[in-house]
């Protein structure tokens, strides 16, 4: 990945970009400004293929890429499940049982907000203003069960997600980061989610995934986010590039940061280094 520098100097043509949704292509709004639509558009009418890179639920990503006319493969739960807006899977690593039903256990008895995620529903064990407002967000249904331990017995789940204040989501991390290592990916996904997932279900290894389906060399792919989940990704690229808006850490692992936030952010980038235009 390249880091700052003379960017005009450099004439490589991406071919693939990779864009978070969360805080980088959607605005605080939930939605995406005319300036990221008409930088998307004009990209992808030269050619270049874009997807979405997101811990969302597939069924909460897929219309923003139908709306956007999108046709690559969209990475989703982190990376856990691949597939493209019209229905193909091509990999999906679930949260094996076991290790599931000790995490549950674990934030159950603490006492945390829990989201579970089977076959690309959401199951939640109370519908509190926390699970409102992320069904809402999402613009998917939440399923009420008395038991996220039993719901289990539908499937191994893509995701499980606990959702506290930032100091308790730290210090979680801290705990069960290295608990769990080699086991589950865990990791922030924003100051207030952790994310439990497959060990191999990393945004990184998705995108890299969806690259070789699409003979997209490393080189000519751009990648474009804002957060802790976002850094494998912005690594993995041939240039990873950062939103205004991005955590430190996000900021440090790209190669371009840009001067505007969010949407406006990601209409900065694809202007700067797909379509050209520097004015």
């Amino acid at each position: 990945m390249r880091k700052n520098g003379d960017w005009e100097a450099y004439l490589v043509k991406y071919r693939l970009v990779a864009i978070d949704l969360d805080d980088t292509l959607l605005n605080s709004n939930f939605e995406i400004g005319p300036c990221a639509r008409r930088a998307l558009a004009l990209a992808q009418e030269r050619g270049v293929m874009v997807t979405l890179a997101t811990g969302r639920m597939y069924r909460s990503a897929q219309p923003i890429a139908r709306e956007l006319k999108l046709t690559a493969p969209l990475i989703t739960y982190q990376g856990a499940l691949v597939k493209d807006a019209a229905g193909r899977e091509y990999t999906h690593y679930p949260v094996p049982l076991t290790l599931a039903r000790e995490v549950i256990r674990y934030l159950q008895v603490r006492g945390h907000h829990i989201n579970v995620y089977i076959n690309d529903n959401l199951y939640l064990q109370h519908l509190n203003d926390v699970g409102t407002r992320y069904a809402s967000v999402s613009r998917v249904p939440a399923h009420v069960v008395d038991d996220l331990v039993e719901v289990l017995a539908l499937g191994p789940p893509t995701k499980v997600l606990a959702i506290a204040a930032p100091e308790e989501v730290d210090r979680l991390e801290q705990e069960l980061a290295p608990a769990y290592a080699g086991k589950l990916h865990v990791t922030k996904s924003k100051p207030y989610f952790l994310e439990f997932s497959h060990p191999l279900a990393t945004k990184g290894r998705a995108l890299a995934l969806v690259a070789r389906q699409l003979g997209v060399p490393r080189e000519a792919v751009l990648a474009i986010g804002d957060s802790y989940n976002d850094l494998d990704m912005l690594a993995f690229a041939g240039l990873g590039a950062a939103v205004g808006n991005a955590c430190p850490e996000a900021r440090a692992a790209a190669g371009y940061v840009a001067a505007a936030g969010e949407d406006a952010g990601v209409a900065e980038i694809i202007e700067r280094f797909v379509l050209g235009e520097t004015g």
